[in-house]
Protein backbone atom coordinates (compact mmCIF):
# COMPACT_ATOMS: atom_id res chain seq x y z
CA UNK A 1 0.00 0.00 0.00
CA UNK A 2 1.21 3.47 -0.68
CA UNK A 3 1.86 6.67 1.28
CA UNK A 4 -1.46 8.69 1.17
CA UNK A 5 -0.39 12.01 -0.83
CA UNK A 6 -0.41 15.11 1.38
CA UNK A 7 0.06 17.80 -2.07
CA UNK A 8 -3.41 18.03 -2.83
CA UNK A 9 -4.37 21.22 -2.61
CA UNK A 10 -7.91 20.99 -1.60
CA UNK A 11 -6.58 19.46 1.69
CA UNK A 12 -4.32 22.03 2.43
CA UNK A 13 -4.16 25.58 4.12
CA UNK A 14 -3.01 27.90 6.52
CA UNK A 15 -3.68 28.23 10.20
CA UNK A 16 -5.51 31.85 9.45
CA UNK A 17 -7.47 30.28 7.08
CA UNK A 18 -5.73 31.61 3.99
CA UNK A 19 -5.08 29.25 0.95
CA UNK A 20 -2.06 28.02 0.34
CA UNK A 21 -0.33 28.77 -3.07
CA UNK A 22 0.65 26.00 -5.56
CA UNK A 23 4.89 26.18 -5.55
CA UNK A 24 4.90 28.55 -2.38
CA UNK A 25 8.17 28.03 -0.33
CA UNK A 26 5.65 26.82 2.64
CA UNK A 27 3.74 24.15 0.00
CA UNK A 28 7.24 23.29 -0.67
CA UNK A 29 8.17 22.61 2.31
CA UNK A 30 4.94 20.72 3.37
CA UNK A 31 5.32 18.81 0.36
CA UNK A 32 9.10 17.90 1.01
CA UNK A 33 8.51 16.86 4.79
CA UNK A 34 5.26 14.67 3.59
CA UNK A 35 8.18 12.71 1.21
CA UNK A 36 10.67 12.40 3.29
CA UNK A 37 8.29 10.90 5.82
CA UNK A 38 6.71 8.45 3.32
CA UNK A 39 10.44 7.81 2.22
CA UNK A 40 12.53 7.60 5.58
CA UNK A 41 9.86 7.95 8.69
CA UNK A 42 10.28 11.26 10.42
CA UNK A 43 14.25 10.00 11.01
CA UNK A 44 14.78 11.20 7.29
CA UNK A 45 12.94 14.34 7.77
CA UNK A 46 15.92 16.92 9.42
CA UNK A 47 15.66 20.29 8.91
CA UNK A 48 18.50 19.96 6.93
CA UNK A 49 16.96 17.51 4.57
CA UNK A 50 13.80 19.44 3.95
CA UNK A 51 14.88 22.74 2.93
CA UNK A 52 17.31 21.39 0.49
CA UNK A 53 14.30 18.93 -0.73
CA UNK A 54 11.90 22.27 -1.13
CA UNK A 55 14.98 24.50 -2.04
CA UNK A 56 14.51 27.07 1.00
CA UNK A 57 16.64 28.24 3.42
CA UNK A 58 16.61 26.40 7.14
CA UNK A 59 15.16 30.13 8.08
CA UNK A 60 12.23 29.81 6.04
CA UNK A 61 10.88 26.75 8.30
CA UNK A 62 11.16 28.16 11.23
CA UNK A 63 9.50 31.72 9.92
CA UNK A 64 6.62 29.37 8.40
CA UNK A 65 6.18 26.90 11.54
CA UNK A 66 8.11 27.76 14.38
CA UNK A 67 10.21 25.41 14.52
CA UNK A 68 10.53 21.10 13.14
CA UNK A 69 7.90 19.82 15.21
CA UNK A 70 5.46 22.57 14.41
CA UNK A 71 6.19 21.68 10.67
CA UNK A 72 5.49 17.79 11.42
CA UNK A 73 2.20 18.72 13.44
CA UNK A 74 1.32 20.74 10.17
CA UNK A 75 2.19 17.41 7.92
CA UNK A 76 0.06 14.98 9.32
CA UNK A 77 -2.62 17.72 9.91
CA UNK A 78 -3.04 18.03 6.24
CA UNK A 79 -2.85 14.67 5.32
CA UNK A 80 -5.64 13.46 7.86
CA UNK A 81 -7.71 15.55 6.19
CA UNK A 82 -7.95 12.25 3.49
CA UNK A 83 -9.01 9.84 6.19
CA UNK A 84 -11.33 12.47 7.38
CA UNK A 85 -13.09 12.88 3.81
CA UNK A 86 -12.93 8.80 3.71
CA UNK A 87 -15.04 8.98 7.38
CA UNK A 88 -17.51 11.20 6.12
CA UNK A 89 -18.04 9.77 2.79
CA UNK A 90 -19.01 6.23 4.43
CA UNK A 91 -22.47 4.43 3.21
CA UNK A 92 -24.40 4.71 6.33
CA UNK A 93 -25.49 1.60 7.30
CA UNK A 94 -28.93 0.10 8.73
CA UNK A 95 -26.96 -1.49 11.34
CA UNK A 96 -24.90 0.51 13.68
CA UNK A 97 -22.96 -2.09 15.08
CA UNK A 98 -21.91 -2.97 11.38
CA UNK A 99 -20.98 0.96 11.07
CA UNK A 100 -18.74 0.96 13.93
CA UNK A 101 -16.95 -2.13 12.31
CA UNK A 102 -16.80 -0.69 8.97
CA UNK A 103 -14.74 2.70 10.95
CA UNK A 104 -12.81 0.09 13.06
CA UNK A 105 -11.36 -1.11 9.29
CA UNK A 106 -11.30 1.90 7.55
CA UNK A 107 -9.06 3.85 10.63
CA UNK A 108 -6.26 0.54 10.13
CA UNK A 109 -6.81 0.50 6.54
CA UNK A 110 -5.78 4.71 6.67
CA UNK A 111 -3.28 3.69 9.52
CA UNK A 112 -1.19 1.14 8.05
CA UNK A 113 -1.33 2.68 4.51
CA UNK A 114 0.53 5.85 6.32
CA UNK A 115 2.26 4.59 8.56
CA UNK A 116 4.73 7.74 9.17
CA UNK A 117 1.22 10.52 9.32
CA UNK A 118 -0.33 8.41 11.30
CA UNK A 119 2.83 7.64 13.92
CA UNK A 120 3.03 11.26 14.19
CA UNK A 121 -0.65 11.97 14.95
CA UNK A 122 -0.62 9.07 17.40
CA UNK A 123 2.23 7.49 18.27
CA UNK A 124 3.97 10.72 20.02
CA UNK A 125 0.85 12.94 20.70
CA UNK A 126 1.98 16.35 22.19
CA UNK A 127 -0.87 17.51 24.32
CA UNK A 128 -0.33 21.13 24.08
CA UNK A 129 -0.80 20.90 20.34
CA UNK A 130 -4.55 21.10 19.04
CA UNK A 131 -5.13 18.62 16.27
CA UNK A 132 -8.85 19.45 14.95
CA UNK A 133 -8.04 16.53 12.70
CA UNK A 134 -8.03 13.83 15.15
CA UNK A 135 -10.74 16.02 17.25
CA UNK A 136 -12.98 15.59 14.37
CA UNK A 137 -12.73 11.95 13.44
CA UNK A 138 -13.24 11.35 17.34
CA UNK A 139 -16.21 13.37 17.17
CA UNK A 140 -17.77 11.16 14.20
CA UNK A 141 -16.61 7.95 16.58
CA UNK A 142 -19.01 9.60 19.36
CA UNK A 143 -21.62 9.92 16.27
CA UNK A 144 -21.53 6.23 15.50
CA UNK A 145 -21.52 5.07 18.78
CA UNK A 146 -24.13 7.01 20.11
CA UNK A 147 -26.36 5.31 17.23
CA UNK A 148 -25.60 2.33 18.54
CA UNK A 149 -26.84 3.44 21.79
CA UNK A 150 -30.12 4.82 21.04
CA UNK A 151 -30.55 1.62 19.16
CA UNK A 152 -30.28 -0.47 22.37
CA UNK A 153 -26.97 -1.99 21.30
CA UNK A 154 -24.53 -0.71 23.88
CA UNK A 155 -23.45 -2.51 27.27
CA UNK A 156 -21.81 0.50 28.43
CA UNK A 157 -22.36 4.43 28.12
CA UNK A 158 -21.42 5.94 25.15
CA UNK A 159 -17.98 7.68 26.38
CA UNK A 160 -16.58 4.68 27.62
CA UNK A 161 -17.54 2.40 24.28
CA UNK A 162 -15.85 5.53 22.65
CA UNK A 163 -12.59 5.55 24.65
CA UNK A 164 -12.28 1.28 24.71
CA UNK A 165 -13.02 1.44 20.57
CA UNK A 166 -10.18 4.11 19.95
CA UNK A 167 -7.83 3.00 22.19
CA UNK A 168 -7.86 -0.44 21.05
CA UNK A 169 -7.74 0.83 17.52
CA UNK A 170 -5.09 3.00 17.77
CA UNK A 171 -3.03 0.15 19.78
CA UNK A 172 -3.62 -2.35 17.02
CA UNK A 173 -2.92 0.23 14.14
CA UNK A 174 0.74 1.08 15.91
CA UNK A 175 1.23 -2.91 16.50
CA UNK A 176 0.60 -3.69 13.04
CA UNK A 177 3.29 -1.02 12.21
CA UNK A 178 5.78 -1.79 14.05
CA UNK A 179 4.98 -5.68 13.11
CA UNK A 180 7.81 -7.21 10.58
CA UNK A 181 6.55 -8.27 7.44
CA UNK A 182 7.08 -11.95 7.75
CA UNK A 183 4.29 -12.25 10.72
CA UNK A 184 2.28 -14.44 8.96
CA UNK A 185 -1.90 -14.85 9.21
CA UNK A 186 -1.53 -14.07 13.04
CA UNK A 187 -0.41 -10.43 12.60
CA UNK A 188 -2.73 -10.55 9.24
CA UNK A 189 -5.83 -11.33 11.65
CA UNK A 190 -4.76 -9.13 14.61
CA UNK A 191 -6.81 -6.02 13.88
CA UNK A 192 -10.53 -8.71 12.80
CA UNK A 193 -9.40 -10.12 16.44
CA UNK A 194 -9.50 -7.32 18.42
CA UNK A 195 -12.14 -5.39 16.91
CA UNK A 196 -14.79 -8.31 17.60
CA UNK A 197 -13.17 -8.59 20.45
CA UNK A 198 -14.03 -5.05 21.56
CA UNK A 199 -17.35 -4.88 19.69
CA UNK A 200 -18.61 -7.70 22.01
CA UNK A 201 -17.45 -6.28 24.96
CA UNK A 202 -19.42 -2.58 23.94
CA UNK A 203 -22.07 -3.67 22.32
CA UNK A 204 -25.12 -6.41 22.30
CA UNK A 205 -25.39 -8.93 19.16
CA UNK A 206 -22.12 -8.44 18.47
CA UNK A 207 -19.60 -11.58 18.61
CA UNK A 208 -22.36 -14.36 18.29
CA UNK A 209 -23.57 -13.43 21.85
CA UNK A 210 -27.07 -12.10 20.85
CA UNK A 211 -28.54 -14.64 22.93
CA UNK A 212 -27.36 -13.62 26.07
CA UNK A 213 -27.75 -9.93 25.91
CA UNK A 214 -27.97 -7.99 28.59
CA UNK A 215 -31.19 -6.51 27.78
CA UNK A 216 -31.62 -3.94 30.82
CA UNK A 217 -28.13 -2.34 30.35
CA UNK A 218 -28.85 -2.22 26.69
CA UNK A 219 -31.43 -0.24 27.50
CA UNK A 220 -30.30 1.53 30.24
CA UNK A 221 -27.98 2.92 27.54
CA UNK A 222 -30.09 3.30 24.69
CA UNK A 223 -32.50 6.09 27.60
CA UNK A 224 -29.40 7.49 28.89
CA UNK A 225 -28.57 8.33 25.05
CA UNK A 226 -31.98 10.29 24.26
CA UNK A 227 -32.77 11.65 27.65
CA UNK A 228 -32.02 15.14 27.00
CA UNK A 229 -34.69 15.38 24.56
CA UNK A 230 -37.25 15.19 27.41
CA UNK A 231 -34.99 17.07 29.47
CA UNK A 232 -37.70 19.72 29.46
CA UNK A 233 -39.86 17.30 31.28
CA UNK A 234 -37.82 17.50 34.36
CA UNK A 235 -36.61 19.78 36.83
CA UNK A 236 -33.28 19.94 37.17
CA UNK A 237 -32.72 17.82 39.84
CA UNK A 238 -35.26 15.58 38.62
CA UNK A 239 -33.40 14.89 34.96
CA UNK A 240 -29.54 14.69 37.25
CA UNK A 241 -31.58 11.65 39.07
CA UNK A 242 -32.74 10.38 35.96
CA UNK A 243 -29.44 10.52 34.70
CA UNK A 244 -27.76 8.62 37.64
CA UNK A 245 -29.51 6.16 38.12
CA UNK A 246 -29.42 5.49 34.09
CA UNK A 247 -25.53 5.53 34.78
CA UNK A 248 -25.81 2.92 37.50
CA UNK A 249 -27.55 0.72 35.48
CA UNK A 250 -25.54 0.44 32.69
CA UNK A 251 -22.20 0.62 34.41
CA UNK A 252 -23.74 -2.43 37.12
CA UNK A 253 -25.15 -4.51 34.64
Amino acid sequence: MTELSTADPQTTGRPDGAPETSGSPRQRILDATAGLLAAGGQAAATTRAISAAAGVQPQTIYRQFGDLQGLLIAVAQRGYAGYLAAKRAAPRLDDPVGQLRCGWDLHVEFGTSNPALYQLMYGSPDARQPSPPADEAYGILLELVGRAAQAGRLRVDVPTAAAMIHSASVGVVLTLIAAPDEGGDEVRDLSARVREAILAAVCTGAGGDAGQRDDIAARAVALRAVAPRARDSFSPAEFGLLTEWLDRIARGR
